[in-house]
């Protein structure tokens, strides 16, 4: 797995952060406070601060903390869910952003412990032939760490039973981008079983579409 490059740790890019978190609620995907986002930046983590309206959001207020270990015991709190963004970091060199909230069609599906099955080609933007679903954990426990890591080997993006969802990134936007396409997908699948039951795609055929899906989604702003 080849590490990417880290996110400059630039007022821009704090500022990316905010602006996502407010777009999450902008568009329905979160709920208050509840959804985090993090990036890998030079020397460790980049991290929503914990219980902090969005809207009260500043640049300076973005935590910083360490790949390995606790994070100062001085200074701004981290949000809670900072072990699993850690743990997401380590295990997944190759994604410098890692993107949790709280969507209501993922979190239905996540209270039923249901992953989501090739409903629909989308599925590939996530890496595989489904979104699967992480155990159950306390949240910020190693457990839900353990969890994560596990789940997420091989894929984007993954729901979280009795919790919500996660999605990792190559840049902040393209994190946002499987963010709202999973909720996409959530909802369809849900609705799929309304009158019927969903076809769902064989491996070949996803197989097919993730050879196609290898340069899909949005370009960071420099690849423009």
């Amino acid at each position: 797995m080849t590490p990417a490059n880290p996110l400059p740790d630039t007022r821009v890019t704090r500022q990316a952060l905010i602006d996502a978190c407010l777009r999450m609620n902008d568009r329905h995907l979160n709920q208050g406070t509840s959804g985090n986002i993090s990036a890998r930046i030079d020397g460790g983590i980049l991290i929503t601060p914990s219980g902090v309206p969005y809207e009260d959001l500043t640049p300076d207020a973005m935590v910083t903390i360490p790949l390995t270990g606790l994070p100062a015991s001085n200074g701004p709190k981290p949000s809670s869910e900072w072990p699993f963004h850690q743990g997401m970091h380590r295990a997944r060199p190759d994604m410098p952003v890692v993107l949790h909230a709280h969507p209501p069609y993922c979190s239905v599906l996540a209270v039923q412990r249901r992953a989501i099955p090739a409903c629909h080609y989308m599925i590939a933007a996530f890496g595989g032939n489904n979104v699967p679903l992480a155990d159950y954990a306390l949240f910020g426990s190693p457990e839900l760490c353990a969890n994560m890591a596990q789940i997420m080997a091989d894929r984007h993006g993954c729901l979280m039973a009795n919790h919500g969802a996660t999605v990792l990134g190559e840049t902040i936007d393209k994190a946002f981008w499987r963010l709202e396409e999973l909720e996409t997908l959530a909802r369809t699948y849900l609705f799929s079983s309304i009158g019927g039951e969903a076809v769902i795609l064989s491996d070949a055929e996803i197989a097919e579409v993730l050879v196609a899906f290898q340069d899909y989604g949005p370009r960071a702003a420099s690849d423009t």
